[in-house]
C-alpha cells in the first residue's frame, strides 16, 4: 500500500455500468480515433467477431428451482490461486491507448475486485511496474514468442520474479490478421513497448520488429517444454480452436488450455470460441483447467461457458473501457457488473457454486 501512494494512476472516478455492451460508445468519446480503432477492431469483414458474442445466444441454460440458493458464492480456484469470481482480465497489447495508467490501473482494479489478471508482452507498462501493483494478486503473463532467445528468457526471468503464476504461450498469432480500422485511420500501434527498456540486444538500432520477425511463423510444440523447463513456471496454451491441439498441447507438457480466438482479431470466418468449446473439453476431459475468452459481455456467458467445460473465463476489450472511462475504478467497476450478473444468473439456475454452475444442463444436450 505504501508503494501505491507513489503512483500516479492519473485521473481516476468511478463509473456506472448500465452491461459491457454499453461501454464501447461511452470510450469512443475519450479515446482517441486511431486507438479507438485499434482496441475496438477485428479482422476481415469482423464476422468472427461479432459471432463471438451472438453464439451466446444459441446456447440455453436449463434452469433448477428450489435448490435453496440464498446466496451464490462464485469464489473459485485456478492454478491455485483463490479467486472472488472465475475472470480474467485477459492480456492486451498497450493499455495505455485507453489510459495513462495503462498496465497498472488494470492491475489495481483487478486486484480490488479480487480477479486474475494476465499482462502481454507489447504492454505499455514493465513486469514489474505491473506486479509492484499486484502485489501478491493473481497475476499471469502473456507472452509473444520473440525471436531473440536472449530476450525471451529476459522476459521469462521477469514473469518469474514478479511471481507470475503461469506463462501464457499466444499460438494464434503468427502474423496479425488484415484489420481495415488501422488502414481508414493510418493507425499503427503507439507508444512504448516497456518490456523492450530492459533488455540490452547489444546490437545498435535493434527495436521491437526485429525481435519478433519470424519467430511467431514458425512455433511449434517443443517450445512447451523449452519455455516451461527455462521458467519453472506453468505454460498455457493460448489460441486454441481444434480438439487436436488442445490434446497436442497438453501431451506437450501444458498447464492448460486456453480456447480462444483472439477476439475475432485474426481469421475472420473462423468459429465463435464458444461453438469450439464442447468438443475441447471433451477432448481435454479434465487433464487441464481450460481458460476460455472471446465475445463474452454478460454474467450469462460466463456461466455458458463454465457448463460447456471452462474454468477460467477473461474478457478484455470491456475492461479496456472502464480503464477509459475511469481508470483503476472503471475496472473494478466493470468487473464488480459482471459479478453481479453472475450472482443473479446462479441463484435464477440454482447453482450455489461454480462447481454447481459446471453441473449446469444445456438444452441442446439434455439428459433428463
Amino acid at each position: 500500500m505504501a508503494l501505491e501512494k507513489t503512483v500516479d494512476f492519473g485521473k481516476v472516478q468511478d463509473i456506472d455500468v448500465l452491461n459491457l455492451s454499453s461501454l464501447e460508445k461511452r470510450a469512443a468519446k475519450v479515446i482517441g480515433k486511431g486507438e479507438f480503432g485499434y482496441i475496438e477492431e477485428g479482422s476481415d469483414d469482423e464476422y468472427t467477431k461479432k459471432h463471438n458474442t451472438a453464439a451466446f445466444n444459441e446456447v440455453h441454460l436449463l434452469p433448477r428451482v428450489l435448490q435453496n440458493v440464498e446466496e451464490p458464492d462464485q469464489s473459485t480456484e485456478f492454478l491455485g490461486n483463490e479467486l472472488a469470481s472465475p475472470l480474467l482480465a485477459a492480456p492486451i497489447a498497450g493499455n495505455t491507448l485507453a489510459h495513462e495508467s495503462g498496465e497498472i490501473g488494470l492491475a489495481k482494479g483487478t486486484k480490488e475486485a479480487g480477479i486474475m489478471m494476465a499482462q502481454s508482452t507489447f504492454a505499455s507498462k514493465t513486469i514489474a511496474e505491473t506486479a509492484a501493483i499486484s502485489d501478491g494478486a493473481p497475476y499471469m503473463f502473456q507472452l509473444y514468442m520473440p525471436k531473440d532467445w536472449g530476450y525471451c528468457k529476459y522476459l521469462l526471468d521477469e514473469a518469474r520474479n514478479a511471481q507470475a503464476s503461469a506463462i501464457i504461450l499466444t499460438a494464434d498469432s503468427t502474423l496479425g490478421g488484415y484489420r481495415e480500422a488501422d488502414i481508414i485511420n493510418n493507425y499503427h500501434l503507439k507508444g512504448k513497448i516497456a518490456n523492450l527498456d530492459g533488455y540490452n540486444t547489444g546490437k545498435k538500432g535493434v527495436g521491437a520488429g526485429s525481435l519478433f520477425a519470424e519467430s511467431m511463423q514458425s512455433l511449434n510444440l517443443d517450445l512447451i517444454e523449452k519455455l516451461g523447463s527455462y521458467s519453472g513456471l506453468p505454460i498455457i496454451v493460448k489460441g486454441i480452436q481444434h480438439p487436436l491441439d488442445a490434446d497436442n498441447a497438453i501431451k506437450a507438457g501444458a498447464a492448460a488450455v486456453y480456447v480462444s480466438n483472439h477476439g475475432g482479431r485474426q481469421l475472420d470466418g473462423a468459429p465463435a470460441s464458444i461453438e469450439v468449446l464442447p468438443a475441447i473439453a471433451r477432448t481435454v476431459d479434465h487433464r487441464v483447467p481450460i481458460i476460455f475468452d472471446s465475445g463474452v459481455r454478460r454474467g450469462t456467458h460466463v456461466l455458458k461457458a463454465l457448463a460447456l467445460g471452462a474454468d477460467l473465463i477473461g474478457v478484455g476489450r470491456p475492461f479496456s473501457y472502464g480503464l477509459a472511462l475511469g481508470g483503476w475504478k472503471g475496472v473494478q467497476a466493470v468487473a464488480e457488473h459482471l459479478k453481479m450478473e453472475i450472482n443473479i444468473a446462479m441463484q435464477l439456475t440454482g447453482s450455489r457454486t461454480i462447481e454447481d454452475v459446471k453441473k449446469i444442463q444445456i438444452s441442446s444436450d439434455l439428459k433428463f
